[in-house]
């Protein structure tokens, strides 16, 4: 895996929700872990938000790092906001 896609491996069990804070249109695709338990993953994509198009790329990205198929990923909370929840299935 590269620097800016670190191992989430051990997240990916079913029924767990992730708080994430999404940067669309940045410089590269990243994700950022948490300072501190109680804030949100940072991810950051190229993509812009048209279309869902930036919520495409933050499933891949997080699918990536998670270790497990886009499928098995759902946007809960934040469909058009940069603050999202996604629930694993």
């Amino acid at each position: 895996m590269s620097r800016s896609i670190p191992d989430l491996s051990a997240l990916a069990v079913p029924g767990t929700r992730l708080s994430l804070r999404v940067t669309p249109k940045a410089s590269r695709n990243a994700i950022e872990p948490p300072g501190d338990a109680t804030a949100p993953l940072r991810v950051y994509v190229t993509t812009v938000p048209e279309g869902g198009k930036a919520n495409a790329a933050v499933l891949k990205l997080l699918a990536k790092a998670l270790g497990v198929p886009k499928s098995r990923l759902a946007i809960v909370q934040g469909e058009t906001g940069r603050d999202k929840v996604i629930e694993i299935s």
